[in-house]
């Protein structure tokens, strides 16, 4: 069991690491104006429609680093930083954001599947954390292993998710490099490639650190119930 509790903290070490420098790197790139003095709000415009995507709003929210594209309204939600940025950050966040809008209007499998699995995975979570601590109070003091097991089950359910993220995070920002690689209107110099790029390889770190850490969390409380049932 120990040995799964350093695990849980070598992770929740590592997060912090990866959240710091993707912080870090998205504040530097904000610094850095976009050549073509093209909006975030601009960029992803002009991405939805150079691939004929016209029902897609691009509105602005509020927070920092909130951005997200919603399947269910179709509409690419960017933070005030982004939508009106001006810099490098803000281009390739927009141009990723729409990513996630061209899997959808092309049917990407792994968009498809994690949004069939986000009504389930919302309910977990809102749910999981007291089923936890009521599993393991029962285990302790009458050795039902039922509400842990079903915790466990809800802990698989969301370090699955966690990991489907993955393909869909990376791909998107593959498809929004490529984009941005050629369009010459939006970024006219390799160094702002290479930034962007830099950029959304941080982001799609803390996706990757948050799916370890679903795992980690998965397998000390799987420990805890497998260990109990053998006894």
């Amino acid at each position: 069991m120990s040995s799964f509790f350093i695990l849980i903290i070598a992770v929740l070490l590592l997060s912090m690491i990866v959240q710091w420098r993707f912080k870090n790197k998205f504040g530097k790139y904000s610094e850095m104006q976009l050549s073509t003095g093209m909006s975030g709000a601009e960029v992803a415009e002009k991405m939805l429609a150079d691939h004929g995507i016209y029902d897609v709003k691009v509105i602005n929210i509020e927070g920092q680093l909130t951005d997200h594209y919603n399947p269910s309204d179709r509409t690419v939600n960017l933070s005030t930083d982004v939508y009106h940025g001006r810099s490098v950050a803000a281009a390739a966040v927009a141009a990723h954001e729409c990513g996630h809008a061209i899997q959808h209007a092309q049917a990407y499998s792994w968009l498809q599947f994690r949004s069939a699995l986000v009504p389930v995975v919302s309910i977990s979570s809102n749910l999981l954390q007291w089923v936890l601590i009521i599993g393991v109070m029962l285990i302790a003091f009458t050795g039902n292993v039922t509400v842990l097991t079903i915790g466990v089950i809800g802990l698989a359910l969301i370090t699955l998710f966690s990991f489907i993220t993955l393909p869909v995070e990376f791909d998107a920002s593959n498809r929004a490099l490529a984009w941005l690689k050629t369009q010459n209107g939006v970024m006219r110099t390799r160094e702002e490639n290479v930034q962007a790029k830099d950029a959304l390889w941080w982001a799609a770190m803390t996706y990757v650190v948050a799916a370890l850490g679903a795992l980690a969390n998965l397998l000390y409380y799987a420990s805890m119930l497998f260990g109990r049932t053998r006894e």
